[in-house]
């Protein structure tokens, strides 16, 4: 079995406040309350500008946390609870929503560049490193010219709110894999078109 002795931190991106609640952007926080529901458990604290809430699942601590600072300034609770928790880079999971990916399709990843993606932006300067374990959710292309940044800010259309249940359960079992067996075996899982 996969274990290590530092907890996990599993980060959703998103903008705080009821007005974007329901907004593509805020794909990553949909799936950590989702997470949070199949684990039991639920954003009840705050703590270094995140909601947050720690569980047990399969031997190993899970901190879970949504920042509360904005999309464009959440490296600054990422690097506040890794350093905090001294958490290796590998223990730290990104979710988040990807414009370049198809509306269902999940993409699991060791490092890479932000892809415009602000929040991203931001951690990889923070942190200093563009190393670091994160599962990108789709949302699809924006409409005939819909700019991205106005798309990424509207609420899921009909049809998609119809899947996204869908979408918020593949994402969580696809943490939970990562935390039971290791990145690659969730790429490997995960890494492909979804099949409801």
């Amino acid at each position: 079995m996969f274990r290590r002795s530092k907890p996990y931190l599993i980060v959703g991106l998103g903008n705080p406040g009821r007005e974007y609640r329901g907004n593509r952007h805020n794909v990553g926080f949909m799936v950590l309350d989702h997470l949070a529901e199949k684990l039991g458990t639920s954003f009840s604290r705050v703590k270094m500008n995140a909601l947050m809430t720690a569980v047990r699942y399969s031997d190993e601590r899970l901190i879970l946390i949504k920042p509360q600072t904005y999309m464009n300034l959440s490296g600054q609770t990422v690097s506040s609870y890794r350093h905090f928790y001294k958490l290796p880079l590998e223990n730290l999971l990104v979710v988040y929503d990807d414009v370049d990916l198809p509306f269902e399709t999940l993409r699991l990843k060791p490092d890479g560049g932000d892809a415009g993606q602000k929040g991203v932006h931001s951690i990889i300067e923070k942190l200093g490193t563009k190393s670091f374990p994160r599962l990108r959710v789709g949302i699809g292309r924006p409409p005939g010219r819909t700019p991205v940044s106005s798309y990424v800010l509207q609420d899921f259309s009909g049809a998609e709110q119809e899947l996204l249940p869908f979408v918020l359960d593949q994402a969580s079992a696809a943490v939970l894999h990562f935390v039971d067996h290791g990145l690659q075996a969730a790429m490997t899982l995960y890494n492909q078109q979804p099949t409801r």
